[in-house]
């Protein structure tokens, strides 16, 4: 979903008339909604683990790291399944993904944990947080995304030789789901 552009309207006001808004785009209001449903959820699962296993002070902050990595690995599967493994209902990536996960997740609280770490004297363990936590992160979409092209691939071989299951690749010759005029980045 992208933001509202400004556009020229017809009428007075110089040779393109004045500017407003797009208006919100039809259909959009229930991605809103299941985005902000499902941030609620994942903020909420957040500040519950955070509560559950703080971090003492100067300490390196392992419910915060977990939390990412955690988000990460669950981000790699979640893309895996709904756009190469199975047709998910449209609502299902944005409620999971840009939600739950996106709530769940913080680079928010990461930031703050190394300022404070830096701030309180403790830069090394500043430092360990700040490389720990990226390399971590990116390791497990890595892994949770390899892992499940890996389970998922034995049951859409038996679903293609019973001629359903997996839809052809995409127009770029790409898994299903990629390119043509609605691909680019998700």
């Amino acid at each position: 979903m992208s933001a509202p552009h400004a556009e020229p309207a017809d009428g007075p006001g110089g040779p393109d008339g004045p500017v407003r808004p797009h208006p919100v785009r039809q259909g959009q209001a229930p991605v809103v909604a299941v985005v902000a449903l499902g941030g609620a959820l994942g903020a909420a699962a957040r500040y519950g683990a955070a509560l559950l296993w703080p971090t003492p002070p100067g300490g390196f902050p392992w419910t915060t790291f977990w939390v990412n990595v955690g988000g990460c690995f669950a981000i790699g599967v979640l893309m895996v399944l709904v756009t190469e493994v199975r047709t998910a209902h449209r609502l299902v990536r944005p409620f999971l993904g840009t939600g739950v996960l996106g709530g769940f997740t913080t680079f928010s609280t990461y930031a703050l944990d190394i300022r404070d770490l830096a701030d309180g004297g403790h830069p090394g363990t500043a430092l360990a947080t700040l490389a720990a936590t990226l390399v971590a992160a990116l390791v497990a979409v890595v892994l949770g995304t390899a892992a499940t092209r890996r389970l998922a691939a034995p049951g859409r071989a038996a679903e293609e030789d019973r001629g359903g299951g997996a839809s052809p690749p995409g127009p770029s010759g790409g898994p299903p789901g990629r390119g043509g005029a609605e691909g680019g980045p998700r």
